[in-house]
């Protein structure tokens, strides 16, 4: 019986190895992005084949900027809202991940009452508020894999954005987030953004104005979207500016 659970583990101990050996094996050259900016990513992609699927055609607005063509506003601003302690963390924030965790048992028990059960339970880790993930893992995200949620996809997301962070200095990252993300249908990056909500660079935004853009930024389609939810976006823009002049910038930034 002994020999049969030592085999059991030694099976397990196994197949999570080599799936940990196939991860690294065919992970992204992330290092290439010291000097390369991506002609495209995860995230675009996906949006191509959607509207596809829509029987629509794609649209992509993207301009690509260096940083110092962004407003330190802007930098500031997207920190503030993302991940405030991007300039001190190695890739995941701990504190953040353990404060998701508390908000996720709160409304595990609260809806647990509200469906007459007596005791609570806790969601998988994906389900948890975008609150738990940083500017780093955000990125990886965007850049390499798609919106699936499960163990897997954040395992592997957890490996690129450990190496990223030990490849790229925080300035790239930033800059690399700020020229990609999505913020708004077909738009990509702070400046096609900064044009066409503001019908102005990137370059010069005004606090209020980074903090209007920086709020739209974890759902800019729907639930950001300032045109269907303005009200909601002008308390996530008061909340970050509030934030703002407490944010420590990494070297080289803001």
């Amino acid at each position: 019986m002994l020999r049969i659970v030592r085999y059991v583990i030694y099976t397990i101990v196994g197949i999570l190895l080599g799936g940990l050996i196939f991860e690294v094996v065919t992970l992204p050259r992330v290092s290439t992005l010291r000097d390369q900016n991506p002609a495209t990513t995860s995230l675009i992609e996906a949006r191509n084949r959607e509207a596809r699927r829509n029987g629509s055609q794609p649209k992509r607005v993207q301009i690509w900027v260096p940083l110092e063509r962004i407003s330190p506003n802007l930098q500031r601003a997207v920190i503030a809202g993302e991940d405030s302690n991007f300039a001190t963390h190695h890739g995941f924030d701990y504190q953040a991940i353990q404060r998701a965790w508390d908000q996720a048992q709160k409304e595990a028990e609260k809806e647990a009452k509200q469906e007459g059960e007596n005791d609570s339970w806790l969601p998988n880790m994906p389900d948890f508020k975008r609150g738990a993930s940083t500017i780093s893992q955000q990125l990886a995200k965007n850049l390499y894999l798609s919106s699936e949620r499960s163990f897997m996809r954040k395992g592997q997301e957890a490996i690129i954005t450990y190496f990223m962070e030990r490849s790229l200095s925080k300035r790239r990252l930033l800059e690399l987030y700020l020229n990609v993300i999505e913020w708004g249908d077909g738009i990509y990056g702070a400046e096609a953004a900064s044009q066409h909500y503001l019908h102005k660079p990137a370059a010069n935004l005004s606090a209020r104005e980074a903090a209007f853009l920086s709020a739209m930024i974890p759902n800019p389609r729907t639930v950001f979207n300032p045109q269907v939810n303005p009200k909601r976006v002008a308390r996530r823009q008061r909340i970050i500016m509030r934030g703002m002049p407490n944010v420590k910038m990494p070297p080289g930034t803001g």
